[in-house]
């Protein structure tokens, strides 16, 4: 077995190198993002109402001072939604590498402006940059799952398009690192602190142009199957992977799949149900109470009697955790599919979440009902890694047809940061009035997710469109249809294979 892995790594090691490269200036960026901003907030806050100070002469009142520390915080999610309307149109127009370039310019330029912000006495420089990292965001979420679906063979599709978790979750574990008190986290270096992701964008940038473009954007839009299959070579290497290389390229020839507008998306019955299903699994993942759980992991510890100066540091393992179950989660995700760790994930989840608001509603009891929630707390963690936060990435890209995958993406990804916006405002008075049993809401959602995929949604682990175009309408209909041929069941527009 080792002697298999270590020579397939020799054999795609371009590719890995690749996944690598993507990673760096994809999804780590935006987990660090979302994570590293908690760390300095009194000290912007602070920043903001010096500068204030220094310009009229009078103090911001308090109201005044958390509304504008929410629109920094809220401002990324503007960004996002913007970027993500942005993505299909570029990524169409430029091609997926090309995308992410623009992308890494985008995010140097939020660094810089923000790196410099304290210097300049400027916050407004604070929301034009957490504006721009937010752009980039909603570029690049878009971009770099579908990229790494495109440039893999079927038999290491699962794990490459999982890598978009396992590099978020290590963006988000290195934002708590970076963010503890004796690093970055001070009032001196935040500005540095926030401008980190700045570094890995620009390595990006330096590395990208050496590898090849997506094999099927140079096929299907630069009409160029020389360049196609040269990059494919360049990532696969020579030797037995050549049949399924040639048949590939035959796929993606297929003519009449030209790419879809989201008005052809939206208006394509064929379309609905893969749509249906990638919006209802991004607002379950959403809805999955992993903020709570970050939110209430605080309070559980101190119940618990740990000091002040150790509860980063656990709740720094909690982000190792995560880490460490995506990583996981993508190294077996093509040996297990995706749908098992998927609804066994969602379920695992709300047993989890159930068992633990019955040890909250306790936990004054005894010394070991906290310990045994601060276990539950570090489990959900694990579920939620190996299940639904590395296989959704996936099913996301193989769902859809390369046709149809840009403007789809925008519309799921739309909903998404519309979903984060209306959660982030709300959560904190969810909170509020229902404390801990909150997480009974979110256990309602885990298990009507965990049921739907149970029930509705096919394996997409090493097949076609047309593969699960045809599982999902022998599901709907109760029972399996006939593709005489793929325009009368399946529009032409979707007849490309994303073997890819």
């Amino acid at each position: 077995m080792a002697a298999g892995f270590l020579s397939a790594f020799v054999q795609y090691q371009r590719l890995f190198q690749m996944v690598i490269v993507l990673g760096l200036g994809g999804t780590l960026l935006i987990g660090f993002q979302v994570s590293v901003i908690t760390y300095p907030s009194q000290d912007i806050k602070r920043f903001i109402n010096e500068t204030w100070v220094k310009r009229h002469g009078a103090a911001l009142p308090q109201e005044t001072l958390t509304a504008v520390w929410s629109f920094v915080i809220s401002i990324y999610c503007l960004g996002g939604f913007l970027g993500c309307l942005w993505s299909g149109p570029l990524a169409i127009r430029c091609g997926k590498k090309k995308s992410l370039i623009c992308s890494d310019f985008i995010v140097i330029t939020g660094a810089l402006l923000i790196g410099s912000s304290k210097t300049a006495e400027s916050f407004e420089m604070i929301l034009t940059g957490r504006f721009l990292y937010g752009i980039s965001a909603g570029l690049c979420l878009n971009v770099h799952g579908p990229y790494l679906g495109e440039i893999s063979p079927k038999k290491f599709r699962g794990l490459a398009t999982a890598s978009a978790a396992v590099f978020f979750s290590l963006g988000k574990a290195l934002g708590q690192i970076m963010g503890l008190r004796n690093l970055l986290g001070t009032e001196a270096l935040w500005p540095l602190l926030l401008a980190l992701c700045g570094f890995p964008a620009l390595l990006q940038l330096l590395l990208l142009p050496f590898f090849p473009e997506s094999p099927p954007y140079l096929l299907r839009h630069k009409k160029d199957p020389e360049a196609c299959l040269r990059a494919v070579k360049d990532l696969w290497g020579e030797g037995h992977q050549q049949t399924e290389i040639e048949d590939t390229l035959r796929e993606m020839a297929v003519p009449g799949s030209k790419n879809l507008s989201i008005w052809e998306v939206v208006k394509e019955p064929s379309l609905r149900r893969p749509l249906l299903i990638v919006i209802l699994l991004i607002t379950g993942l959403q809805l999955c109470g992993l903020s709570a759980i970050y939110f209430y992991a605080f309070e559980v510890f101190r119940t618990a009697g740990l000091e002040e100066a150790v509860i980063p540091y656990v709740t720094l393992g909690i982000g190792l955790s995560e880490f460490a179950s995506v990583t996981l989660c993508s190294s077996i995700i093509d040996h297990l599919g995706r749908r098992i760790l998927l609804w066994g994930g969602f379920g695992m989840m709300a047993l989890t979440l159930a068992l633990l608001v019955l040890m909250l509603s306790f936990q004054d009891q005894s010394p070991w009902i906290s310990y045994s929630s601060i276990t539950l707390i570090f489990l959900f963690i694990i579920f939620y890694g190996i299940g639904p936060s590395g296989a959704i990435f996936s099913v996301m890209v193989e769902i859809f047809s390369p046709a149809a995958r840009p403007s789809a993406l925008v519309l799921a990804g739309s909903v998404s940061w519309v979903g984060l916006f209306i959660t982030g405002i709300g959560f904190p008075f969810v909170v509020e009035a229902l404390s801990y049993y909150c997480f009974l809401i979110f256990f309602g959602v885990l298990v009507g997710m965990g049921l739907f995929i149970y029930l509705f949604l096919p394996e997409t682990k090493g097949k076609s469109t047309l593969d699960i175009a045809e599982d999902l309408n022998r599901i709907h209909l109760g029972k399996k249809l006939t593709l005489i041929a793929p325009e009368n069941n399946y529009p032409r527009s979707h007849s490309i294979c994303t073997k890819l």
